[in-house]
């Protein structure tokens, strides 16, 4: 059994039993897990992309793996907002477990009638809002690579709900602090990073691109390495919650996000490989905070020291 009081925390005023909450486009509403796991285990549900109106998504192919992770070119599918409030919500409801909505738009005034929506409608515990999908022809990334733009549709969606609004940041940028400042300036609560990185593939036998989008987000252990640093310099320039995402598929995977200044993580394309992946990573977790002797998962949150600080063994 866990250690509850070691890994409870509260991001964004948001209640988890352990900081290892679900990703976004990895989990479906829930019910598609539901058979496979206890939901009840999670720190946190965040739901596919939600608009406004249904959307039709982009044509297949629309999933290529590649070596270490895989290009998804899904387009934000989805039935639209009525239909996560009046059927998938009730269903959700019957677990003790925070869920975060991610709201996807294609223009701040789409961005702003998903909030409004979902403002305190019964489930919703905070929500996500999604600047930064690259598989969308309009919006979303056009807000996560412009701080301007990034301002604008945080701002707006904050006047607009008191649920506690989280955007998630793209990787496709050049100052990855500079975003998070931005967002944290325009009155986002927490912030959540990475997305998907920009990316496409061949098939050298046809000559043709993999994806019919041509490019896809690049997801899986192949991007840890770049979502770690970004994560890092995020919470170095801001005073909010940061949420680490990005090629997290173990508890050690999920300790270095700890470190490097994250306050709770999320587990995406792990969960396609191995459903109870974030039930397994909360779980050596804890039983490494009992290991070093920590009291609380907050007392990693930051504590990444230099090699030139660490002494060498005499």
């Amino acid at each position: 059994m866990m250690g509850r009081d070691r890994l409870t925390v509260a991001i964004a005023g948001i209640r988890m039993k352990n900081p290892v909450m679900v990703a976004s486009g990895t989990f479906g509403f829930g019910r598609e897990y539901g058979e496979f796991i206890d939901l009840n285990r999670l720190g946190a549900i965040v739901t596919k992309g939600t608009s406004i109106e249904p959307w039709e998504g982009n044509p297949p192919e629309r999933i290529a793996e590649t070596p270490a992770g895989m290009l998804n070119a899904i387009g934000l599918q989805n039935d639209g907002v009525e239909s996560l409030v009046n059927e998938k919500l009730p269903w959700l409801c019957q677990y003790d477990v925070p869920v975060i909505v991610n709201v996807v738009g294609r223009s701040v005034e789409e961005y702003v009638e998903v909030c409004r929506r979902l403002d305190g409608v019964e489930g919703v515990a905070g929500l996500e809002i999604n600047v930064s999908c690259p598989n969308v022809k309009k919006g979303c990334i056009a807000f996560g690579t412009d701080p301007g733009l990034l301002a604008e549709v945080v701002g707006a969606a904050r006047r607009v709900t008191r649920l506690p609004v989280i955007p998630k940041l793209s990787p496709n940028v050049g100052d990855i602090a500079l975003m998070a400042r931005a967002a944290e300036g325009a009155g986002a609560d927490a912030i959540s990073l990475i997305n998907t990185l920009l990316g496409t593939a061949i098939d050298a036998e046809s000559r043709t691109f993999k994806l019919a989008n041509v490019t896809g987000g690049l997801s899986g252990p192949a991007i840890k390495p770049v979502a770690l640093r970004m994560v890092w310099q995020a919470a170095q320039a801001v005073n909010v919650p940061v949420i680490g995402i990005g090629g997290i598929t173990t508890a050690e995977d999920a300790i270095e996000f700890f470190l490097a200044g994250a306050s709770a993580i999320q587990v995406g394309t792990a969960n396609f490989v191995n459903p109870n992946a974030a039930v397994e990573i909360a779980r050596g977790l804890d039983a490494y905070l009992e290991r070093h002797g920590f009291k609380h998962v907050g007392d990693l949150v930051g504590a990444v020291r230099a090699a030139a600080d660490v002494c060498a063994p005499e």
